[in-house]
Order: structure tokens, then C-alpha cells, then sequence
């Protein structure tokens, strides 16, 4: 069964940037681009490091250990070393806080 869960006030996450967020023993990173949201797992799928850690550039997240790339829009590993797609979560904005769908 999937639920909302409210993880962050909106103005906590600048534009173009990333942040962490734990929820039941699991890592999720939000994204904010062109003031859209976005949330996937936290965790690159090559080597297990916090994407919270990275940059982002337009819909790009670029990991901070081996440069891999995803798009935050539905996860797809669009470089080497990255081969396999993140899991990604519906988000949204709701009276200044942002929610995830997990």
C-alpha cells in the first residue's frame, strides 16, 4: 500500500539542488528543478553512495563518486557507470511542503 508522506518544506530545497530525506529505514533524494519536484531512492544504483551529495543540473542528478548520471524525471542512467535506472516516486506540492508517494 502506497502513502503520501510529507518530507520537506518546499523553500528547504533551493532550485537545481538535491537533499536527503529518510523515511522507515530508507534514504530518498528530492530534487527541485524549474520549481517542479522530484524524489527518487537516495542511493546510486552503482555503488551505493548518497545522491543527496551530488549536483544537479537541469534534470540531470551527477553522483559526487564516479560521475554517473540520472535523469531525476524517471530515473534513467544516462552514463557510464551507471547502467541501472534509480526507482523514482510521485511528488508534489501541497501548502508549501512537498510529498512523496512511497
Amino acid at each position: 500500500m502506497t502513502q503520501w508522506i510529507d518530507a520537506a518544506a518546499l523553500n528547504d530545497i533551493e532550485d537545481e539542488d538535491v537533499m536527503r530525506f529518510d523515511h522507515a529505514g530508507r534514504t530518498f533524494a528530492i530534487y527541485r528543478v524549474d520549481d517542479a519536484v522530484y524524489a527518487s531512492d537516495g542511493l546510486c544504483t552503482h555503488e551505493q553512495v548518497h545522491l543527496c551529495d551530488g549536483l544537479v543540473m537541469g534534470h540531470t542528478i551527477e553522483c559526487p563518486k564516479h560521475n554517473g548520471r540520472f535523469d531525476v524525471r524517471d530515473g534513467r542512467a544516462l552514463c557510464a557507470p551507471v547502467c541501472e535506472k534509480l526507482t523514482t516516486y510521485p511528488a508534489r506540492v501541497e501548502a508549501g511542503r512537498i510529498l512523496i508517494e512511497i
